[in-house]
């Protein structure tokens, strides 16, 4: 396991402010009540390391299978338009994150990076289907050698305040390596082919980079 190297200044800030308070606490409260706040302090600061983790994983995805982005629970499987990117009709399989999953993402499948865009945009519930278009996110585009598209969706939830994608366009990417992260509750929208094989069914709990979700 490692930690996200775009939240390393953000966990650094916790330790050191998480430091720096129990410091203040053993100089100025009362002994029981400095022991009971550093606690709280230092489960905080935990829950930050662990919140901002990379953790290994095998990866089952690769040319063909497409692997999870991310751990959570499939929250929707249904044919849809996708306006932006594909244009056409595809199926949308999305996965929710709670606020105790994994949030660093990773790339679903191997091929070369052809799309990417930010979007602003508010912070509702992740789990309702709105939220795929009125909430902050990112879309990213890959193709696959042989010339399939697999479009997803990096969306921020109700708590999720900042997206993060290495996504650049023309970059060959690898199926299980990492491509971001959400910080906090948060979703990923998948839109796959027509004539892709789901592997998954709602409510189904799934793990990045080792659950199959579909095969192109």
């Amino acid at each position: 396991m490692k930690i996200d190297k775009n939240s390393y200044g953000t966990v650094a800030l916790v330790l050191i402010l998480g430091a720096v308070s129990i410091f203040l606490l053993a100089r100025l409260a009362r002994p029981a009540t400095a022991w009971i706040l550093s606690i709280m302090i230092l489960w905080i600061c935990g829950w930050q390391i662990f919140f901002h983790r990379v953790p290994d994983r095998d990866t089952a995805g690769d040319e063909r299978k497409i692997s999870s982005a991310a751990d959570g629970k499939v929250v929707i499987i249904k044919k849809v338009f996708e306006p932006e990117c594909l244009k056409r009709e595809c199926i949308q399989l999305s996965v929710y994150m709670d606020f105790w999953d994994v949030h660093a993402n990773f790339w679903p499948v191997t091929g070369e990076v052809t799309y990417t865009k930010y979007h602003p945009g508010k912070h509702v519930l992740a789990f309702k289907p709105k939220a795929s278009e009125e909430n902050e996110h990112t879309c990213t585009c890959i193709r696959t050698t042989d010339g399939k598209d697999v479009f997803f969706k990096q969306l921020a939830g109700g708590f999720a305040r900042r997206i993060v994608c290495y996504a650049e366009e023309g970059m060959s990417v690898t199926a299980g390596e990492q491509c971001g992260i959400i910080k906090f509750g948060s979703r990923v929208d998948f839109f796959l082919p027509l004539d892709a094989d789901i592997k998954v069914s709602v409510g189904d709990e799934i793990r990045a980079c080792e659950t199959v979700i579909a095969e192109i």
